[in-house]
């Protein structure tokens, strides 16, 4: 007994030495803020639940039906279930099986023509078996199992917060095309009067025939934007839809003027946080654990693997006084690999080399949440500061293009700088409202970036 205890203390020492010794941690250096120059708080808005962020019923509701229908999230839910039960099979492998065994069978030999001879055998057994994990074997490959359950679940968090992301995003660029084509279909109300206008004024004799091919020209160059803004419009729609799980349909949505702006506090957290809260994140680290355990499983796989059992029952020639007939068996089995031309040493060291692999695509995936962060910290100030001016440019346009109306009436200027007015104004109404847009779109990749969005924070 003593001896046992020995060997599988040195067993234990020598999977400590010959695995995490190889497997080196991660190499990252945390900045001492994730965005510099940015006041640092401990609060984060990707606590914040993403309900509290949207604040429309309508794209609420477009959320809610893509998180339960959207098949990629149906194929995460299903994989998740099918690696707990995988994980469930290595976890069972830990302890003893035991199995029934009930047979009856009829032999008849004739050795050498010497005459038939009939072996009559039949039997019930209780067969108990039991792999004794000296070197780990098992238990590495049950952290291997665990490890990719976890990465399934950590997987499907990080499907959800782009999901959330993707609908948003496309809504509000969905009501943003809205914008665009009522602005255009009312600067083609007012192209159409100016066309009138310039007709009357010409066939009166008041201006010569280029202001009124001038009006006709503009006209035209807005009539030709309204086909490809219903074109994108239906596209984007159908985008949503097959979000959402669904065959293409009407999207119903909220004018974008009606869409309030969260009022929140750019606060973005710390960095030890954001390693925490993004679900990629932590699905590197567990696909990180796996290659680890899976680099274990393959070094123990290179010793001696030693498997206990007993079986016990009834044997006997008849069922006559079968009861009568008890068996044991107890066998105890060492196996181990003597020459393989080092094939289980060079699948160790792949499995050495795949966990590098791994380790290396953890630290790339840490480095790009703070890029992705500081891009989207930059986009979101700069999307706020645009909206801005873009709301005082198209103020300016609106004065412009009544100043010069009364100025043109009063025949102060001619009708061509009535038109380059109109002009301004049209690109100002387009722009501020794609300000608008950009700034909604700005906030909702800065929450995606902080790993918003997951579903503990629902």
């Amino acid at each position: 007994m003593q001896k046992i205890i020995i060997t599988i203390v040195c067993a234990f020492t020598l999977i400590g030495c010959g695995v995490s010794k190889h497997c080196k941690e991660p190499q990252i250096e945390l900045p001492e803020q994730i965005v510099k120059d940015l006041p640092q708080d401990s609060t984060c808005i990707a606590d914040i639940s993403w309900k509290e962020i949207i604040k429309d019923t309508l794209l609420i509701e477009l959320i809610n039906k893509t998180l339960e229908y959207n098949k990629d999230i149906l194929v995460a839910e299903a994989r998740i279930r099918e690696f707990e039960r995988l994980h469930k099979v290595k976890r069972a492998d830990l302890v003893p099986s035991i199995d029934v065994n009930a047979y009856a069978d009829r032999e008849t030999l004739n050795y050498n023509g010497a005459g038939k001879d009939t072996d009559i055998e039949v039997g019930a057994k209780l067969s108990f078996s039991w792999e004794i994990d000296l070197f780990g074997r098992l238990r590495w490959s049950n952290k291997e199992a665990k490890a990719n359950y976890l990465k399934t679940i950590e997987a499907k968090q990080a499907l959800q917060v782009c999901l959330i992301a993707e609908v948003a995003s496309s809504y509000f660029e969905l009501v943003g095309l809205d914008r665009e084509l009522l602005i255009v279909q009312n600067t083609l109300d007012t192209r159409e009067e100016n066309v009138e206008q310039a007709k009357i004024r010409f066939k009166g004799g008041l201006t010569s025939e280029i202001p009124y091919q001038q009006a006709q020209v503009e006209y035209a160059k807005t009539a030709a934007m309204i086909p490809n803004l219903y074109k994108k419009i239906k596209e984007k729609e159908n985008e949503i839809s097959f979000l959402c799980g669904s065959m293409p349909t009407d999207i119903k949505r909220s004018n974008i003027h009606s869409i309030i702006m969260p009022d929140i506090a750019l606060q973005i957290g710390i960095p030890s946080e954001l390693i925490k809260r993004r679900p990629d994140i932590r699905e590197a680290e567990q696909a990180l654990q796996a290659a680890m355990a899976n680099a274990g499983y393959k070094w123990a796989e290179r010793f001696p693997k030693f498997v206990f059992g007993f079986d016990v029952g009834f044997e006997n020639d008849g069922f006559k006084k079968f009861i009568k007939s008890p068996i044991t068996y107890l066998i105890g089995e060492l196996t181990a690999p003597l020459f393989n031309m080092g094939k289980q040493k060079a699948r160790y060291e792949a499995a050495l080399e795949a966990y590098d692999i791994k380790r290396f695509e953890y630290e790339k995936r840490v480095i790009l949440a703070f890029r992705e962060v500081n891009d989207a910290v930059n986009s979101y100030t700069a999307a706020v500061e645009n909206c801005h001016l873009m709301e005082s440019l198209k103020h300016s346009s609106d004065k412009y293009v009544k100043l010069a109306q009364v100025q043109h009436i009063n025949g102060h200027i001619n009708y061509l700088d009535v038109l380059d007015a109109q002009r301004s104004y049209f690109n100002a109404e387009i722009n501020h409202s794609n300000a608008i847009r950009d700034q909604f779109l700005a906030l909702i990749d800065l929450y995606k970036s902080l790993g918003g969005g997951v579903i503990n924070s629902q």
